[in-house]
């Protein structure tokens, strides 16, 4: 039995296959953390951006239809363990100061896989000669690069907020001990 032989239109339609997947589980996760976010700015990041994967996922659906494929999602084994370990850290950070600051670093993990999805596949399109499926993912990765840049300002002055706490816990041994010498 003669195996086919891939092409890159096959593996083009198994990543968007993938990174439909993954939008979707992106919408989910999204509003979970904007639900378990303390910090107003992170709150409506997360909102806003949940939004926006959605209107990402109907851009998928016309990248499916330029191609002449149909919608369906793949299994992605890789958002399935970034959600994984988010769920993890939500549990094991929740009520804590650096709660926040975990979930942003969990949501930037999903960006940056989805930046990297979005980027081959943009490339993909352009190779393949699918320029207006090409303008749609270009579209969605330049938003996913915002996403990732706002977070990363945001993460920042909640990491400080958190770190606050852990210093002040850390300088009380150190003072204490100062002051017995």
């Amino acid at each position: 039995m003669a195996t086919k032989v891939k092409s890159l239109h096959d593996a083009f339609y198994e990543t968007l296959k993938d990174v439909y997947y993954a939008e979707k589980q992106s919408v989910r996760a999204l509003k979970k953390s904007a639900k378990a976010a303390q910090h107003e700015e992170l709150r409506s990041a997360f909102e806003t951006h949940a939004e926006e994967s959605a209107e990402q996922v109907e851009r998928l659906q016309q990248v499916f239809e330029i191609i002449g494929k149909p919608a369906r999602a793949k299994t992605c084994e890789a958002m399935q363990g970034i959600t994984s370990e988010m769920e993890e850290d939500l549990e094991d950070f929740a009520d804590s100061p650096a709660a926040d600051a975990v979930l942003a670093a969990c949501a930037q993990a999903v960006e940056h896989y989805e930046i990297a999805r979005y980027g081959t596949l943009k490339t993909w399109a352009r190779q393949l000669g699918y320029a207006d499926a090409a303008k749609l993912l270009e579209q969605t990765l330049e938003e996913e690069k915002k996403t990732d840049a706002l977070l990363s300002e945001i993460a920042e002055r909640i990491n400080t907020d958190g770190s606050e706490v852990a210093e002040a816990a850390e300088e009380a041994p150190r003072a204490k001990a100062k002051t017995k010498g």
